[in-house]
């Protein structure tokens, strides 16, 4: 999973060396945490937060298929 959220992530910015993701693991779930550059900031989480949603409702079916549960945070 943490290598489909890379591949999403650099493929949205301009910075795709930037690109950080981390992966968490705690008894009820994984958790994603994303760090881009700054400039990158606004094409990862797009107008109004939609394409943030979108990643976080992908990430989530992929983990459901796996029988996991997920979550992916933005950080600055």
């Amino acid at each position: 999973m943490k290598e489909l959220l890379t591949y999403i992530a650099k493929s949205l910015v301009d910075n795709p060396d930037e690109v950080n993701i981390v992966e968490r693991e705690n008894e009820a779930e994984t958790v994603f945490e994303v760090r881009v550059a700054d400039g990158d900031m606004g094409k990862i989480i797009g107008r109004q937060g939609r394409i943030v949603k979108e990643i976080r409702i992908l990430m989530r079916a992929v983990a459901q298929r796996q029988g996991k549960k997920v979550s992916v945070e933005i950080m600055d």
